[in-house]
């Protein structure tokens, strides 16, 4: 009997249609598994009866269990643009919108490089992105049934006749889904988990490191194992099966493809060395209720939308705008697109952020500004969309 390599698992993810009703997966569900943390405890009670001993006598069985996990993984190819992509369901919990196909379009005439026709009727609402020559940008205005406003400029005005690619768009919600996480080993004879009634309470994406990078921590209703589990919990009659695996057949993208767009009006900034945008819900579950051990539903509390950013400064008009509006606490737009490559794009667009003032970095040869939980703001739950295409 050998020891099981850690580098010997996989996961899946699958949206659930109650909480810790656990989600059906299929092969097409699994994400890069990079690490994570999944602890199951018992309420820590304290005995109070006199025993007549110095010795603790234990808790009985049926004691409130509380579950966090802390799960970090890459940002991977979209394969098939039909079906929402494999990080969908994780992202619709820390989101709590649901995740919209476009199927795509083509460009008719007189494009510009922010104001797009289309041939036919697009079917987009603000905020829905659109993918043109391996770049995404976001619907900030819908003109017409066929012309829309773009947040920032494409490269280059789409040629009448080019396809704009197919993207999902998840938007923010009011209330969170949950989430089933599977956690499968080699050899099949190993201890087999699946997290039901996941809560995403942050969600972080991070980009300019070896790999984008998301990474989602919260809580759970529970940890199931093949080892001790019992028929009825998470609502199944037997622990489910993991889809029959194969070789990894999905791509990474390299950390350092993307652009970064920030301004009242957008400027490209080139010179960003890292940068993450975290989404913070506030939640907490229903787990103190009588009659019951487990958690019962998600509560999300007030939500946070921060980003952090460090670039080199530089002395043009885009870099002095910027501190300005720092200065003077006025909103800019922000949108980071992570990848360069159609079916290996992501998008995160914060519409109204209010930069805090720099901190002013001298230690290098070059002077680096740092930016630290710039917070963004909304109307109603419109703060941050995220995009893949």
């Amino acid at each position: 009997m050998s020891y099981i390599s850690s580098n010997a698992n996989r996961w899946y993810c699958a949206r659930e249609n109650g909480f810790g009703q656990v989600g059906a997966i299929t092969a097409a569900n699994r994400i890069p598994a990079v690490a994570m943390k999944a602890q199951n405890q018992r309420d820590k009670s304290q005995r109070k009866d006199k025993t007549g001993t110095r010795t603790w006598a234990g808790l009985p069985a049926g004691m409130r269990r509380h579950t966090t996990f802390d799960a970090t993984s890459y940002m991977r190819n979209w394969a098939d643009p039909t079906v929402l992509p494999p990080h969908g369901p994780l992202v619709e919990a820390a989101m709590g919108g649901q995740g919209t196909l476009w199927a795509g379009g083509t460009a008719g005439t007189d494009c510009s490089t922010t104001a797009i026709n289309f041939l036919a009727p697009h079917g987009l609402n603000p905020g829905q992105a659109i993918v043109s020559e391996g770049e995404l940008r976001f619907v900030s205005a819908v003109l017409s049934t066929q012309t829309v406003i773009v947040n920032a400029p494409f490269s280059a005005a789409p040629a009448a006749g080019v396809p704009l690619g197919a993207t999902a768009t998840y938007g923010l919600g009011k209330d969170l889904p949950s989430v089933s996480l599977y956690d499968y080993w080699d050899p099949s004879d190993a201890v087999q988990r699946l997290l039901p009634g996941i809560a995403v309470d942050r969600m972080t994406v991070s980009m300019n490191g070896d790999f984008h990078q998301l990474q989602f921590q919260g809580v759970a209703q529970d940890v199931l194992d093949s080892a001790s589990f019992v028929s009825g919990q998470g609502g199944l009659t037997a622990f489910p099966a993991e889809p029959t695996p194969s070789p990894v057949d999905y791509s990474l993208v390299p950390g350092n493809l993307g652009q970064v767009w920030m301004g009242v009006i957008p400027n490209r900034m080139f010179t960003v060395t890292q940068a993450s945008v975290e989404l913070r819900n506030n939640l907490a579950l229903r787990e103190r209720e009588y009659g019951t051990s487990l958690p019962l539903a998600i509560a999300p509390g007030g939500r946070e939308v921060t980003m952090q950013m460090d670039f080199y400064s530089q002395s043009d008009s885009a870099t002095a705008e910027l501190y300005q509006a720092a200065r003077e606490q006025s909103p800019v737009g922000v949108m980071f697109q992570l990848g360069q490559n159609a079916g290996q794009l992501m998008g995160v667009y914060l519409k109204s952020l209010i930069p805090d003032v720099p901190e002013f970095d001298d230690s290098d040869t070059r002077l680096q500004w740092k930016f630290r939980d710039s917070r963004a703001q909304g109307t109603v739950e419109d703060e941050m969309v995220v995009a893949f295409g």
